[in-house]
Order: C-alpha cells, then sequence, then structure tokens
C-alpha cells in the first residue's frame, strides 16, 4: 500500500471514513517523513462563519524506522461544514498539507491558501425513506413515452397535435426566431398505467414524471395551475388510479415540483388573458400580486433566467408559502393521492426557509414521502443565494439528482482514467451522509442533456445549434459501438451507490441531441430489444444483489482504462468491473473474489483469480448466499 502524508479515505488517517453527527470523535493523523524533524503539528480548522480552529497533534509513536505518526481527535460540535488542513512545523520549514483531488496530501508551501478537506456534520436524528434504496428509478416526460385511446376533455384550442407518434419533433423557431413549445404527441396517464407491466419487467419501483400540472407548453415547466392535473394528461382520478395500480406492482410514483416560478400563462400571472379571475399581470388587487417581483408593473418583472414567459415567484411570501406548504397546500394536497413523494426543480434556487417548511409539510403528511432536489454540483458544499447552503445536513432535502456521478460515468467512457472516476466517486461518497448516498438519482441522462447512447458515440454537438443537431443520427457503425457503451453505462450506473435512474427510452436504445431532440416519444416497435433485454437483467441484479442498497463503495484496479469496484454490506459483496479499450484486459482479484463466476456480463475468472475481460465489455460477480 502507497504511503501518504494523509489520506482522507483511509482509516489509518481519518476513522471513521465519511460524514458524521455532532459530537463523533473523528480521530486524525499524519505521517511525516522522520528525517523532516517535525517539532509540532497542528490541525487546521474552519467554519464558514466562524474563525480558524488550531488543534494541537501529539506525537504517536513511528511507523517502522523512517515515519512517525502525529495525531489529533476532532469532535463537531454541531451540524455544518468543517474544511480542514493540517501545518507541520519542521526543520525544513512550516509546511501546509493541501488536499488532491483523490482525498491524498501533498506538500503546499501557499500556506492557509490551499484546498482544505471537508468533514460535513449532519443532524443526529436525520432519516430518509427505505423503499426507495436499492430500487430502480424510470424518469418519464408524460407527453412522449405513450398514449392511450382514451379520449380527453377540456384541451386548449391553441395546441398542436402530430398526426402521427412516430413523427419528428418540432424544432423550427416561429417567425420571430421563438420556440413555443406547443407541439403535442398526446402521451397520458393511461397510457402510463398501460405500461405498468413493462416497467415492473424492468425492475422499475419509482417512477419519476416530469410535470403533470396543467401548464401551456409540453414541457409543462411553465406552471399554470398547481392544482388541476394538464387535460392533454387526464384527471386527476386517472393519476389517482395510476399510483393506486402501479402501487400493486411494488412501484411508487414521485411528482415534479416547479415552485421557483410559474408560468405567464397562469391564473396566477395571467399575462395571456386565458383565465377569469384577475392574475397579478392584471391587477396589483390580484390575490397574486405579491407572489411577484415587479420592477415596474406590470410589464418589467423578475423572471427565470430571463425567460419572461416564466415569472419568478417570492417563495418566501405568506400566502405563496401557505399555498404550497400549508395544512391544505400543493405538497400535502397531492401525496393525499399516495405519491411517493416530491423531486424539486431547481432546488439550488429555493431559499432555505422555502425548503424547510416544505420538507416538514411532506413528512408531516406522510414521513416516507420522498423530497429530493436538483443539484447539478456537488450538492454538500454548494454556494447560491449567496451564501452556503445545507440541502444535506438533515433539515431540507432527502437526497439530490446525481449529475457528478453521471459526468463520470459518460466522461470515462469517452476517454477519461478510471483514477478521476474513482475519484469522483468517493468525493460524494466522503460529503454526503450515507442516508442521503443511498437514496441518489444516479442517471446518466434527463430531460436537460443529450441522450446517453449520443454522448458515448455520437459527435459532440460544441455548441452547434438545432438545425446541426436535428440532421445528425448515429451512423449503424456509431450506433453498434454506443450500444456496446450503453452496456459498460448502466452496469456502472445499476453498481454504483444511490439508485439507478433511467431516462425513458434510453433502454431501449434512444439517441438525440439537446432539447428538443432528447424528448423524442418513445420508439414503441422499433426498440433495440437486446439492449432492453440487459436492462432487465440489471434490474434483476438490483433485487438481488444485497450489497447494493447500502454497501460501500471500494476501488480495486488502478489500470487507467478499466474500472474494477467492490460494494460491501457486511458479507455481502458485488463487485464491478469495466473495461472501455479496445483491447482484452486482465484484472487480478482480491483473493476473497478467487473461485467466483461472472454472474452478468462477458470475460472469465481463472484459477489464479484473474479476470480476463474482452474489449468494451464489462462483468459484475456476486457474492449472496442465494447467488
Amino acid at each position: 500500500m502507497e504511503p501518504y502524508l494523509f489520506h482522507s479515505r483511509r482509516l489509518e488517517h481519518r476513522d471513521p471514513f465519511g460524514a458524521v453527527v455532532p459530537h463523533t470523535p473523528v480521530r486524525m493523523r499524519v505521517r511525516v517523513p522522520r528525517e523532516w524533524g517535525c517539532r509540532a503539528s497542528f490541525l487546521i480548522v474552519l467554519r464558514d462563519d466562524r474563525p480558524l480552529v488550531h488543534a494541537d497533534m501529539f506525537w504517536a509513536g513511528m511507523d517502522g524506522d523512517s515515519h512517525e505518526w502525529w495525531e489529533c481527535h476532532f469532535e463537531p460540535q454541531e451540524e455544518g461544514l468543517y474544511f480542514y488542513t493540517f501545518q507541520l512545523h519542521t526543520d525544513i520549514g512550516i509546511k501546509t498539507l493541501s488536499r488532491r483531488a483523490d482525498g491524498s496530501a501533498c506538500l503546499s508551501d501557499s500556506g492557509l491558501n490551499t484546498p482544505f478537506w471537508q468533514l460535513t456534520c449532519y443532524a443526529a436524528d436525520f432519516k430518509t425513506p427505505d423503499w426507495l434504496a436499492g430500487g430502480v428509478m424510470y424518469q418519464i416526460f408524460p407527453d412522449r413515452f405513450a398514449r392511450s385511446s382514451q379520449e380527453k376533455q377540456g384541451v386548449p384550442a391553441d395546441r398542436v397535435m402530430h398526426g402521427s407518434w412516430d413523427e419528428p419533433v418540432r424544432w423550427q423557431p416561429d417567425e420571430q426566431g421563438r420556440y413555443h413549445n406547443n407541439d403535442y404527441y398526446g402521451g397520458d396517464l393511461k397510457g402510463i398505467e398501460e405500461r405498468l407491466d413493462y416497467l415492473k419487467e424492468l425492475g422499475v419501483t419509482c417512477i419519476y414524471l416530469n410535470p403533470i400540472f396543467e401548464a401551456h407548453s409540453n414541457h409543462r415547466y411553465n406552471t399554470a395551475s398547481y392544482r388541476r392535473v394538464d387535460p392533454l394528461l387526464g384527471t386527476e382520478e386517472d393519476l389517482r388510479s395510476l399510483v393506486f395500480n402501479a402501487a400493486t406492482l411494488g412501484i411508487r410514483v414521485m411528482l415534479d415540483g416547479v415552485f421557483s416560478h410559474t408560468g405567464s400563462d397562469s391564473e396566477y400571472f395571467n399575462r395571456e388573458n386565458r383565465y377569469e379571475g384577475q392574475g397579478a399581470f392584471q391587477s396589483p388587487a390580484s390575490p397574486y400580486y405579491n407572489w411577484f417581483q415587479f420592477r415596474q408593473w406590470p410589464q418589467s418583472y423578475a423572471s427565470w433566467w430571463g425567460f419572461d414567459t416564466l415569472p419568478e415567484v417570492n417563495e418566501t411570501e405568506p400566502s405563496f408559502m401557505n399555498y404550497i406548504n400549508g395544512e391544505d397546500g400543493i405538497v400535502r394536497h397531492w401525496l393525499r393521492t399516495g405519491l411517493g413523494g416530491w423531486r424539486l426543480d431547481v432546488a439550488d434556487e429555493l431559499p432555505d426557509a422555502f425548503l424547510d417548511v416544505l420538507r416538514s409539510a411532506a413528512k408531516a403528511e406522510d414521513p416516507d414521502a420522498v423530497v429530493l432536489g436538483e443539484v447539478w454540483e456537488d450538492a454538500s458544499n454548494k454556494h447560491s443565494y449567496g451564501h452556503r447552503r445545507r440541502y444535506l445536513l438533515g433539515r431540507q432535502l432527502d437526497s439530490v439528482m446525481n449529475y457528478p456521478f453521471a459526468d463520470a460515468v459518460l466522461g470515462f467512457l469517452r476517454g477519461g482514467t478510471s483514477d478521476w472516476f474513482c475519484s469522483s466517486v468517493e468525493t460524494i461518497v466522503e460529503h454526503y451522509p450515507p442516508q442521503v448516498t443511498r437514496l441518489l438519482m444516479n442517471h446518466i441522462g434527463t430531460h436537460d442533456t443529450e441522450r446517453a447512447l449520443t454522448v458515448l458515440a455520437g459527435e459532440p454537438s460544441n455548441g452547434r445549434g438545432r438545425p446541426w443537431q436535428a440532421s445528425k443520427i448515429l451512423t449503424p457503425e456509431e450506433r453498434e459501438r454506443g450500444l456496446r457503451l450503453m452496456r459498460l453505462a448502466s452496469a456502472l450506473q445499476f453498481c454504483l451507490p444511490g439508485v439507478p435512474c433511467i431516462y425513458y427510452g434510453d433502454e431501449a436504445g434512444a439517441e438525440g441531441y439537446r432539447d428538443p431532440f432528447n424528448r423524442a416519444p418513445y420508439p414503441w416497435g422499433r426498440e433495440d430489444r437486446e439492449l432492453i433485454g440487459w436492462y432487465r437483467q440489471l434490474g434483476k441484479l438490483r433485487r438481488v444483489a444485497k450489497a447494493l442498497p447500502e454497501g460501500s463503495f471500494r476501488r480495486l484496479s488502478t489500470a487507467s482504462d478499466v474500472v474494477c469496484f467492490e460494494r460491501a454490506d457486511g458479507d455481502k459483496r458485488v463487485l464491478c468491473a469495466v473495461n472501455r479499450s479496445d483491447e482484452t484486459r486482465v484484472i487480478e482479484l482480491p483473493i476473497l473474489w478467487h473461485g467466483y463466476t461472472v454472474n452478468l456480463g462477458g470475460g472469465q475468472v481463472d484459477v489464479d483469480g484473474c479476470l480476463t475481460l474482452p474489449p468494451l465489455e464489462c462483468a459484475i460477480l456476486i457474492d449472496n448466499d442465494d447467488c
């Protein structure tokens, strides 16, 4: 084992590993070359809102003849983030340790202007729902998954309906260069309900629906009414039917909550005069006027990222807060239909006070309701609204969408190193409370990103516009390679800490660049059946591999083009190995894995415990009593 000055992910240097609760003694140890003549060592700790703390370390004995240990115990007193480093007073000067990306230390001469390590301290009573752990999520863009024959009532006349499910998506702007997102295929809630058996065969345990509330665009992120299901999707009774019938198959449904803004074409703002009541745009006497932030009424107002069709709300305004989070508010009303929880759109743009109350409302209605947020970065240390956010300390979110893992999976398969991949995973595992990690929404594509198959095998768009994106599809050669890479990407996705989330159609071989090309209808009748079969095997893996719900993560390989890691929970273990190169690779497995055979994927383990992986192949091994 390589010696380190300090390594936050090794128990001989820091114990316990990862996030802790208040008043947990954390042992810190640095390993210093004897020849440096270290006279004193200090642990330096910083809180965002507190001054530096210097803690004396004591000499803790020799490590062989050439190195010595310096040690101390640090006990965080309250919830929050603690950033720490070490300072050594030696015969060669005062040296500060600097954190590398992999958690190890190097020497720095820049004083305290150096990367610190992070210690997350979360609420001792923090609990997250058990039902999602170990499961499989499936994200559905409601207009594009499945269409029933049910007749729709009350659909606005200004919607443009496609004549065929297989027509290309509309991407052309109007004469003024604007995109209206007003073309529809007619996917609906009954259509989803009719496909529940298909989702069950994939191993799905949670359906995440993009917005379903009344809104005048096909994406429905411009909410027109939080109280009504969009008429093109069906009715509240249709939602209740979907939730009930999904539950009989062991599947729960999670809705998308868009609470940072509404639509300008809504009963609340009513800029387009569609609704009978007075919206904020029409009168300062509107009951909704104080929800919005007018600079000069009515034409100048704050809007989401400058889109005037998405007026921002003041989430902490009392009437809005009550409308969303009150006893009869939106959060609790829809949970009463039997929903499994909420995914919060742009959670990093929602104020802390709003998130605090929303969590309380959801948990008061159903302690098992999941509250999951959209955050694209490391959510444990995110800055927004001018201060450090506290999403994951136990008072706001249960978990988040896991974009760092998606970047790691796709980046590795596009040429990144295994060291970078594993460091990306280990950083999240180190920073997040385990209650959060086990529920991470591990996607490799969403409605906001290019399709994973296109990312893996297609020509990068490099910012090129919709005409270019519309004209590009994978060549037969690209697609063949891409489908092989999708097997590797999904193997990693399903074996990493957290919950894999399939973006509808990815399992069927859907491709496409950014919106709207990543939102084409599910290719019923044109699916890649072999890829679907692979995903079904991965779904079964999630059911039988008992180490996956909450097992630890440990890297096993050092080859740059091979990822090999182990998940372990007690005596239950899973090993996942992926070879992204175009050459066969041989991985020497730990002795505990000698004698095992490959349960899923390719490759073979020989009598000496070496796993041979062909090019672009993966192997998953399971150590369960019943496998």
